[in-house]
């Protein structure tokens, strides 16, 4: 009983965040995580369940970072948990209501089995500065990223991405690391990210 109630619950929050109006606060980044919560078929820890309540503000949920300032969410760091993310919605991907946190700067997703292509919704959050998706499934090329000008690391290593590095990346001014071995790519490091001034 007190599943289906959760469930319905769940399910209220998420039809209020699709209905919502373009204008994001710390409310809809609470639904907009909860998006993500409810595509988790599997949290062998339980973590979702104890710590990410909808009766509770996101404010004071762990592995979310709040922003007082903006009084938005600013991080998240999920990585290490061996989730799994339902393969009946974007075929694997991650949630496009996530685009909406747009005063994230951290996002951590590494070491779990998130799947399908690396959404490219990413280019939407343009305070980014850190993306790691390292030891996922994710497949397909990478995204163009044209307009992650704050981006200084980004970490796909270890996931089935192919195709060629696009030169647009080089378009992230900022950035310093980009780790991308143990993928299928092809082709050279384009000069243009090479030239970056503050690559390592």
């Amino acid at each position: 009983m007190e599943k289906a109630f959760t469930f319905i619950l769940l399910t209220l929050l998420l039809l209020m965040a699709s209905s919502a109006m373009t204008h994001t606060n710390i409310t809809t980044d609470q639904l907009d995580l909860l998006s993500l919560k409810s595509q988790i078929i599997s949290d062998p820890s339980h973590f979702f369940d104890e710590n990410w309540s909808p009766v509770v503000s996101v404010c004071h949920w762990v592995k979310v970072t709040y922003g007082s300032r903006h009084q938005r969410v600013k991080s998240l760091n999920l990585s290490n948990m061996a989730l799994t993310h339902s393969p009946n919605n974007f075929r694997g991907n991650l949630p496009q209501e996530m685009a909406r946190l747009r005063r994230l700067k951290f996002l951590r997703l590494s070491v779990n089995n998130f799947s399908g292509k690396v959404p490219s919704w990413f280019g939407f959050l343009h305070q980014l500065q850190f993306l790691s998706l390292r030891n996922n499934s994710f497949t397909g090329s990478i995204p163009s990223f044209s307009s992650m000008s704050t981006l200084e690391t980004l970490n796909l290593a270890f996931n089935s991405l192919e195709g060629h590095i696009p030169v647009s990346l080089s378009n992230a001014s900022r950035l310093e690391t980009l780790e991308l071995s143990y993928n299928s790519l092809q082709g050279n490091i384009p000069e243009e990210i090479g030239n970056l001034r503050y690559m390592n």
